[in-house]
């Protein structure tokens, strides 16, 4: 009765922290965009409204920062390692470079496919101007990353592997059931897109943003450190960016 009792337990703590985390990784976001709504409207700055760069930079600091505040709540009661360090052993950095270019590759074939099939500029939902392409490389090459790892890997995957230790196997690999449901949540995070994008555009991003969370979550698991998943989620970003420079300035 008691192991039965025990079982029950770890079950239903499982059930608990999975349904935390999802609400963490969905509600955080979404708290923060309306904290800087709240902000612009008693600091008026016109620029740091609506879907604009800018808007971004406040909606992801203020994003990171109510994740390093949930960090430091939740390891009051439970202690877990965020990987808040650089990486003491194997970094991953390598993989995490090679895959963040393959990956903005496939970003930008899935994001864009009819206008590089017709060899027409992308709408990028903002003017190309030297001045926007340096805020946007350096918020997908340098910002993002961090800015939105710190919550997903950090918070959310450290937790998850501390609450529920199973592994899921995949030949000689392995990893943390806590890694593929935030990559789950990672992907759901992502489904906006089906509002702004078309359907078929918006099903590969949900695709590929979990595959990106899975991997993303191994190098975290495996290092121990946030180190390689924010060097590959910056890597991937810059470099379907950078693709779309390009391309619009020949094509143009």
């Amino acid at each position: 009765m008691t192991g039965n009792q025990n079982t029950g337990k770890r079950t239903r703590f499982a059930i608990f922290a999975i349904i935390l985390v999802v609400l963490l990784g969905l509600g955080l976001p979404l708290l923060a965009a309306g904290m800087e709504q709240w902000l612009s409207h008693r600091f008026p700055l016109p620029s740091m409204t609506g879907p604009t760069l800018p808007w971004l930079y406040a909606q992801h600091a203020l994003q990171t920062l109510l994740a390093l505040v949930a960090i430091f709540v939740i390891k009051r009661f439970m202690p877990f390692d965020a990987g808040l360090r650089w990486p003491q052993e194997k970094t991953y950095i390598g993989p995490a470079i090679l895959w963040g270019i393959f990956f903005g590759v496939l970003m930008t074939l899935v994001d864009y496919a009819p206008d590089l099939i017709a060899h027409h500029p992308m709408d990028l939902g903002f003017a190309v101007t030297p001045h926007s392409m340096i805020g946007w490389t350096f918020f997908e090459g340098i910002y993002v990353g961090p800015t939105e790892e710190i919550l997903f890997r950090s918070l959310l995957v450290g937790f998850l592997i501390a609450a529920m230790p199973g592994k899921v196997r995949l030949g000689r690999y392995d990893m943390s059931w806590g890694g593929v449901i935030v990559a789950l949540t990672f992907a759901l995070a992502h489904a906006t897109n089906f509002i702004n994008h078309p359907a078929w555009a918006a099903a590969g991003q949900q695709v590929y943003a979990f595959a990106l969370g899975i991997l993303y979550a191994y190098w975290f698991e495996k290092s121990r450190s946030i180190v390689a998943p924010i060097i590959g989620h910056n890597v991937g970003g810059v470099t379907e960016y950078a693709i779309c420079f390009v391309l619009i300035a020949l094509w143009s």
